[in-house]
């Protein structure tokens, strides 16, 4: 790490279609004392705004540029296609990109799925946005295939979509600039993995001592925890001394037949 925690607040960008809601209510929990301000920026500005120092961290997709950036895959997600309610492509629960063929599909400029040949026959103009492409799509003028969260993003009701099983997905992950790697920075990597507060790995609240590992050492009830009824311990205890003068089911012992099976044997009794 490259310093502490000196910033008042934690600032984080995140890309349309990503919703940071569960870790931001996390931090809220673990760190009250820290305001985490949410920034959304589009796909195209993530990467500038973590290099110029406007987000400490940001919710991206990938790829990025990884001599700049450090970054954590967090999920992939499905790929579908957004189509009228009353299209042909409504009868099937799944698709193929072969299925499209026939159809106008969008390509705007700032798509994330970075095709090399897109599916079906290219628009003559290609839309600026996403939004824009969605928008056509209603009017009937085309198809627009997208990750499943921008097709929530953008839902309408006289629309709806399908998955695409054989097109390219498109994966979030959590990026900062490696030279930037703070304490607060760390503590929210650790909430996206699902460390727990007390956690090794990650960095505890201020005046918490981390929760310290019970395997390997016995339980502080152990010494006093009775064997079972009937066992007696005939074998020598940590210390190399055997078990004396009682049995574990609470018996005496005695010398000669009631001795433990594993003593030395007697002279054996002659016949008469």
């Amino acid at each position: 790490m490259t310093g502490s925690a000196a910033s008042p607040s934690f600032r984080l960008a995140y890309v349309p279609g990503v919703t940071p809601a569960k870790w931001v209510r996390i931090w809220n929990e673990r760190l009250p004392h820290v305001p985490l301000t949410l920034l959304q920026v589009p796909v195209a500005e993530a990467s500038g705004a973590l290099r110029d120092g406007a987000a400490d961290a940001g919710l991206v997709r990938l790829p990025v540029d990884r001599t700049v950036f450090s970054a954590i895959p967090l999920y992939t997600e499905t790929t579908v296609v957004v189509v009228p309610k009353d299209h042909v492509v409504t009868a099937a629960d799944e698709v193929s990109l072969g299925d499209l063929a026939d159809d106008v599909v969008f390509h705007p400029l700032d798509d994330v799925l970075g095709w090399e040949q897109p599916p079906g026959r290219p628009a003559v103009e290609r839309p600026v946005t996403t939004a824009d492409a969605v928008e056509l799509v209603a009017a009937g003028v085309g198809l627009l295939v997208v990750p499943q969260s921008l097709a929530r993003l953008h839902h309408r009701r006289d629309l709806t979509y399908r998955p695409v099983v054989d097109a390219p997905q498109s994966s979030v992950a959590l990026s900062w600039p490696e030279e930037a790697t703070t304490d607060l920075v760390e503590d929210f990597i650790g909430i996206v993995r699902g460390r727990t507060v007390n956690s090794t790995r990650g960095r505890a609240p201020a005046g918490t001592a981390p929760a310290q590992s019970q395997r390997g050492r016995p339980d502080a009830t152990e010494t006093g925890r009775k064997p079972a009824a009937g066992k007696t311990t005939g074998k020598k205890t940590t210390t190399g001394k055997t078990t004396a003068g009682r049995s574990t089911a609470g018996g005496s012992t005695r010398s000669g037949s009631g001795a433990a099976k594993g003593g030395r044997r007697g002279r054996p009794r002659r016949r008469s």
